[in-house]
């Protein structure tokens, strides 16, 4: 059986140190799965995720 420390305990029981420890382990966040999908899928209205040099990319089509 385990012993809580009533301080790590919120008003309706939850441990909050358990909590805290799950979320730890838990994966990727919302956010941080939204810009690995940004970054490897290539979907549209990502370029705030995107690390492409804009100007490179014109010169390159100049070029071309």
């Amino acid at each position: 059986m385990k012993v809580h420390n009533q301080d790590n305990l919120t008003v309706t029981g939850t441990n909050i140190d358990e909590v805290k420890k799950r979320n730890a382990n838990s994966g990727m966040s919302y956010n941080e799965a939204k810009e690995f999908l940004a970054r490897t899928t290539g979907g549209h209205g990502t370029s705030v995720y995107s690390d492409t040099d804009v100007e490179q990319v014109r010169m390159k089509n100049k070029k071309a």
